[in-house]
């Protein structure tokens, strides 16, 4: 029988492979697209006759997917999103020079097909807990949308999802050329097996319906492009967003939710702006949270040893936060945890700061942003809540965390206009789905140009606005302090991975050293 002319043509595979790939990821949601192009990918690596030769051909397929699914980077920053590109597909390259390795080695098809999930799986975590992070491309994101077969990632979390079309798409490419049944039987029950799983962790959902929960949801349509959002003026800006929380709240409203950088200014717990918030908030008997910066100022003792400069004598830092305001109470706020690359925060910036022994850098001037440390959960008129700031949504560990810290629902606040109409807005509101499934609790969720809207904990979306529109609404959303298995345990498939992929490379070096010895 005639091969297909693309099964030894690497370059067509490497293109076809990016192509899948790229098609697998919202809006488009072919997720089934995922197991052929890994496929390829894996046989691009087989065919390959060195390490250099597989990168020659799958760096640009890594770089093809990267630029279509994420083009929109380069929106907000030229510079930064195409080193991002460039950086993040380099780094792919690792986890498909690892599976090389195994599928080459002398273990069975079976073996080295669950090694490679477990590769693959180990490398996506890893990525998520640097400075270099960027979980944007986890394999399980491009299912948010297709929410009916991933309900098990409340036992998982987005890293089962990963592992699933690895462990499939590895164990279909040596069914193919080793013709051997029991690999084939082996990938179909695989491949089966977690969308059943899905379905009966549907059957077992607990929707709360006891606590329900008030929430009014801004989206003021503010210009990312110019100060203030587009207004002539800080004030100006205040009163639109109060103006329109006012049209929507109603006297059950519990809680006002505005998104990132609402307040485009650097705030501190002292700005006028603040206090007239709070008169607001008075009058209507509610709480505020909303995003700002944040200008904090350390005494000598506290300052950490990268500051962004001296103002008065002290050192201080500017923070992308999220405030929480009360009419009678103090200020809680939540400084950012997990930044964009870049961008957002110079990669390794106290490393830096450390080995410059002569200080011939300011370290902090170019360091954009303050990095919060703390998974800091508002209390909300009896509930708990955080405000996760854009990109912290993406992470899942991240979110744990404040699920830990006593979360009864989730708030997301954003800022996805830097994009323009592109798929990245589209992409960022999907993944909060995952959050919703994998926590099982609702998630409303404030963007500033948008999508805005409301997540049930099965992920299924309740409300949504339109994109680039003004927009504001109330809805009774409900809580829950019930933790998922995830919830409970973590990234444990993660970290299982983490030690079978080391006892898969120790297999394949044994097996090296024991032939070289022969």
């Amino acid at each position: 029988m005639k091969q297909p002319d693309f099964w030894n043509s690497p370059w067509l595979q490497s293109v076809m492979a990016a192509s899948l790939l790229w098609l697998s990821f919202p809006p488009y949601n072919l997720g089934i697209l995922q197991i052929p192009a890994f496929i390829l990918l894996l046989r691009l690596s087989v065919i390959s006759v060195s390490v250099r030769q597989m990168i020659y051909y799958a760096y640009p397929s890594f770089v093809l997917w990267n630029l279509l699914t994420t083009y929109w980077l380069m929106m907000a920053s030229v510079s930064a999103g195409a080193a991002a590109i460039l950086a993040n597909a380099a780094l792919m390259l690792i986890p498909l020079g690892l599976i090389r390795r195994l599928t080459l080695s002398e273990m069975n098809p079976i073996g080295s097909s669950f090694f490679a999930a477990n590769v693959w799986v180990s490398y996506e975590f890893l990525h998520h807990q640097w400075d270099l992070a960027w979980p944007w491309l986890t394999l399980g994101n491009a299912w948010a949308n297709l929410t009916g077969v991933i309900q098990y990632i409340s036992v998982t979390g987005v890293w089962g999802v990963s592992f699933w079309i690895v462990f499939t798409a590895a164990l279909c490419y040596h069914a193919i050329v080793t013709a051997s049944k029991p690999v084939l039987k082996s990938a179909a029950l695989i491949f089966f097996a977690f969308p059943i799983f899905s379905v009966l962790a549907m059957i077992n959902i607990h929707q709360p319906s006891d606590r329900p929960f008030n929430v009014t949801v801004v989206q003021p349509n503010s210009n990312s492009y110019e100060n203030y959002g587009g207004h002539p003026s800080l004030d100006h800006l205040l009163t639109h967003l109060l103006e329109l929380s006012d049209s929507a709240r109603t006297d059950s409203t519990q809680l006002l939710l505005w998104p990132e950088n609402a307040l485009d200014a650097a705030l501190t717990l002292s700005s006028p702006q603040v206090s007239r918030v709070r008169d607001s908030l008075s009058v209507w008997n509610t709480e505020l949270i909303t995003g700002s910066g944040y200008l904090k100022y350390y005494s000598d003792e506290d300052a950490p040893a990268v500051t962004r400069g001296i103002h008065s004598g002290q050192a201080y830092n500017f923070f992308n936060a999220a405030f929480h305001i009360q009419p009678n109470q103090p200020i809680q706020i939540y400084e950012k945890g997990r930044l964009v690359p870049v961008v957002e925060r110079f990669p390794f910036v106290e490393f830096f700061n450390r080995i410059d022994l002569f200080n011939f850098v300011d370290w902090g001037a170019i360091n954009s942003y303050g990095l919060g440390r703390e998974a800091t959960v508002f209390q909300v008129d009896g509930s708990h809540t955080p405000a996760l700031i854009c990109y912290d949504s993406v992470f899942p560990g991240w979110v744990n965390q404040f699920v830990n810290n006593d979360a009864d629902f989730l708030t997301i606040i954003t800022n996805d206009g830097w994009w323009g109409d592109s798929n990245g807005h589209e992409q960022h509101f999907a993944y909060a789905r995952l959050r919703a499934i994998e926590q099982r609790r609702w998630v409303a969720r404030s963007a500033n140009n948008g999508i805005s809207g409301i997540i049930s904990p099965d992920g299924k979306i309740q409300l949504e606005t339109e994109y680039w529109t003004e927009d504001a609404f109330p809805y009774q959303i409900y809580q829950t302090n019930e933790l998922t298995f995830y919830g409970r345990f973590g990234d444990w498939l993660p970290w299982l991975s983490l030690i079978f992929t080391i006892g898969g490379i120790g297999f394949t070096i044994a097996g090296k050293r024991r032939n070289s010895g022969d």
